[in-house]
């Protein structure tokens, strides 16, 4: 059994240093994007209001881009010649987003939850990526840029603009 943590020896010319501090960045990054899916399918089925509909596809759209997320960062750290952190009890001990209540909030409070989850690992990603760019590990970097970072941030662009007060306007 490979044990969290170690790392397998896999000739993908990049020093054992580098691979194994990425799987420790990745797998914190891959817990945080775990729960935040599962954020994403709470509110989901629970939403309620007047956008009920457009919110409802909405966050299942998210959760599904959440999901390919998920995949891509467990691999990547499985690439590496690490263990990829999938257990949930293992995923709730490590994640730094804060557990919700387990009844129904009020719509403005579950889309706020899901914008500070997200803020929550953008930031993270912003320090891994420049991490894994003095490392050299440029695999991991272009995932991390390419599709984490940019989800995520179009995915806040999306939530941030339900939140936003408009006035009435009269023609």
């Amino acid at each position: 059994i490979q044990q969290y943590g170690t790392l397998r020896d896999l000739p993908i010319v990049l020093n054992p240093s580098a691979r194994s501090e990425s799987c420790v960045l990745v797998n914190q990054i891959l817990a945080d994007t775990i729960i935040l899916y599962h954020l994403y399918k709470k509110h989901h089925w629970l939403m309620r209001g007047h956008t009920f509909y457009q919110l409802h596809l909405l966050l299942d759209k998210h959760a599904s881009e959440q999901i390919e997320l998920i995949d891509a960062l467990g691999e990547r750290v499985q690439t590496l010649g690490g263990v990829a952190i999938a257990d949930p009890r293992h995923v709730a001990e490590v994640t730094k987003i804060k557990r919700p209540p387990n009844g129904v909030e009020e719509v403005p409070v579950m889309l706020s939850r899901l914008l500070e989850a997200h803020e929550l690992i953008i930031g993270e990603l912003r320090v891994v990526i420049d991490k894994t760019a003095a490392n050299q590990d440029s695999g991991t970097n272009d995932l991390l840029v390419s599709q984490v970072l940019r989800t995520n941030e179009t995915q806040v662009w999306f939530l941030a603009e339900h939140l936003v007060d408009t006035p009435l306007v009269r023609s």
